[in-house]
């Protein structure tokens, strides 16, 4: 496919960007859905986030927003979705009657993942989320519409994991102030959205002996090391998967918002693998 003056452009916008495998998952799936399009990555400071976004989506382009850009795109968006209000946070955009658009797909991502790797909803569980970024406020929001029984966030501030839980969570949300208060406590699921593991040499978030029980454990982290919370949870014999799954899903979500149309998921899976064994 030729790009031409007619192509439409998407652009992934964060500090760093240069580590993404999305312009290669996205142009992939352009290519295999027969869509006139091109994708790329951006560096971008915060104070030209603004004009970037406005520009390019009126222009009738839109695109991905990643870190730390997420809370300030959802203060420039027109028209935010129910994860964008719920969350705070933006990363997908696209200019639609003259206004730009905004939608969290971490969320939906988060929710097709989680059933992939769970075998179907998780109503009733009892989940432990470690970290209170933008990451952890999806996955807060994916869980509890999934139905989970109860979740409880620690983070190494205490205080910014008491305003995700008052603002997402209500009464299935509580925070543990420190690390000792774990102990012994029983989880179906325990999830790293920290950004702890994406070098191989991090420690593990959490030492998981201190708790009774983890039934399954995820880290939103992916890479082309397996991470430190993997590993020790495999250790353990505790089953556990990485974030790779959650960035092919949350893509496939961006993905149809910008063309109406179903994502070649599969297709889109391969592209990261072959991304990350090179």
């Amino acid at each position: 496919m030729s790009i031409t003056a007619r192509t439409r452009v998407l652009t992934l916008f964060g500090d760093p960007v240069e580590h993404s495998a999305s312009p290669e998952i996205q142009n992939a799936a352009f290519l295999e859905a027969g869509v006139d399009g091109v994708y790329v990555a951006v560096r971008c400071a915060t104070e030209d986030l603004s004009g970037f976004m406005r520009g390019l989506a009126l222009a009738g382009g839109g695109g991905n927003i990643t870190l730390p850009h997420k809370e300030k795109a959802a203060a420039i968006v027109d028209v935010s979705s129910e994860a964008v209000r719920r969350t705070g946070a933006c990363n997908t955009f696209w200019g639609e009657n003259g206004q730009v658009h905004g939608d969290n797909t971490d969320v939906e991502g988060f929710r097709r993942a989680l059933q992939i790797f769970m075998d179907g909803p998780s109503k009733g569980a009892r989940a432990l989320i470690l970290g209170a970024g933008g990451a952890a406020r999806a996955t807060l929001v994916g869980l509890l519409e999934e139905g989970a029984d109860e979740v409880l966030l620690y983070n190494r501030t205490s205080e910014r994991a008491q305003a995700v839980a008052r603002r997402i969570g209500g009464q299935r949300a509580r925070v543990v102030p420190v690390m000792e208060e774990l102990d012994g406590e029983r989880f179906d699921i325990v999830i790293n959205t920290t950004r702890v593991g994406l070098d191989p040499d991090d420690p593990t978030p959490i030492d998981f002996e201190l708790l009774g029980r983890a039934g399954a454990v995820m880290d939103l982290v992916y890479g082309r090391h397996q991470t430190s919370f993997v590993k020790a949870a495999e250790r353990l014999g505790i089953r556990a998967t990485d974030g790779m799954e959650m960035l092919v899903q949350q893509g496939a979500a961006s993905f149809e918002s910008w063309w109406n149309k179903p994502a070649p998921i599969d297709l889109m899976r391969n592209a990261i693998r072959q991304s990350l064994d090179r």
